[in-house]
């Protein structure tokens, strides 16, 4: 069996749900997000401009070579390419908060990246999966539409992004109340879903099981080594590293399926690694935190490190600023 050769099996009406899902999740994010947000990038740019080179070009690029070393498919490499290209998830900021990082910051950088990736995403995808031959293959038999993406990215992640905003800039308290709820029930309904999707095509999953775990936990753990990495090399303090971390690590693998489904027939090695790459990342993700914040912990008696004793007033007092560094 090659997964090549096969498409999962997907209702469409199933594929609506997986959109309302989507775009519940990117209400959450917008919950979160004021103007403020945005004013602090535009004061201190530095940490997103290295965000964005971490995520729409060292993240691809290293992908890409990755799908050159590992002996995967090309519709593996090409579904590996799409996660790459995906814009972060919300759940970057839980894995922040959870390690000690610079919440503010993350949330600053997933508000911006988000926008840029409603245009970046398709003639990302487009551009990386052009560069083998294998995988331009597979975007030429599909016939891959990059403004009927665009419109598709808009839809999920634009319109809501707009409709949280407007609320939590508008109605403050009504904001707060619902970002918890939407946010934890849209995380557990994607997961559900993902698990459902895998579960119903259970005989393609294990075939190529080996495969897709050693595949997926490199990608991931690359993923959030780069983040990482870029942070350092930026100069970033330590709680900013831990943001920049999660932010480049965690993909949005809920929409990078979604348009699997949508744009590529499930196509099944594409369909099984953003399927796994959602499980895991939460699971890797979690780890890491967990384990950041203790080492952090044993060392200076606090998750957040020296930060706690001495926070910035831009911190700690609304607006929110991103900062540049930690103490």
């Amino acid at each position: 069996m090659n997964p090549d050769d096969i498409a999962l099996n997907f209702a469409p009406g199933t594929l609506t749900i997986l959109n309302v899902v989507l775009a519940l999740i990117m209400l959450g994010v917008a919950l979160d997000v004021t103007l403020d947000d945005f004013r602090a990038v535009a004061r201190r740019p530095r940490p997103m401009v290295i965000a964005i080179i971490a995520q729409l070009l060292v993240l691809p690029a290293v992908t890409f070579v990755l799908t050159l070393v590992l002996p995967v498919t090309p519709s593996m490499a090409l579904g590996m390419i799409l996660v790459a290209c995906c814009p972060p998830g919300n759940i970057s900021q839980i894995l922040t908060h959870r390690s000690g990082g610079n919440v503010a910051l993350s949330v600053s950088m997933t508000a911006v990246s988000n926008l840029l990736y409603i245009v970046a995403l398709p003639f990302s995808v487009s551009f990386w999966g052009s560069l083998r031959s294998d995988t331009r293959e597979l975007l030429n038999v599909v016939s891959l539409n990059g403004w009927q993406m665009l419109l598709e990215i808009v839809l999920i992640i634009g319109v809501p992004f707009v409709v949280g905003l407007t609320l939590r800039h508008r109605m403050p308290r009504l904001a707060a109340r619902l970002r918890p709820a939407v946010t934890w029930f849209s995380l557990l309904a994607l997961l559900g879903f993902i698990a459902a999707a895998l579960a119903g095509n259970w005989t393609s999953f294990v075939a190529f099981l080996g495969i897709l775990v050693l595949a997926v936990t490199i990608h991931d753990a690359v993923a959030l080594a780069i983040g990482y990495t870029t942070a350092a090399i930026g100069g970033l303090g330590t709680r900013e590293r831990k943001a920049m971390t999660f932010e480049v690590g965690i993909r949005n693998a809920g929409l990078g399926l979604g348009l699997v489904f949508t744009f590529f027939g499930g196509l099944g090695g594409m369909a099984i690694v953003a399927g796994w790459w959602g499980i895991w990342d939460i699971i890797a993700g979690l780890a890491v935190a967990a384990l950041w914040a203790r080492h952090t912990k044993r060392r200076t008696g606090s998750a957040r490190g020296d930060a706690t004793r001495h926070a910035t007033a831009v911190e700690a007092a609304p607006p929110r600023d991103v900062g540049e560094a930690s103490p």
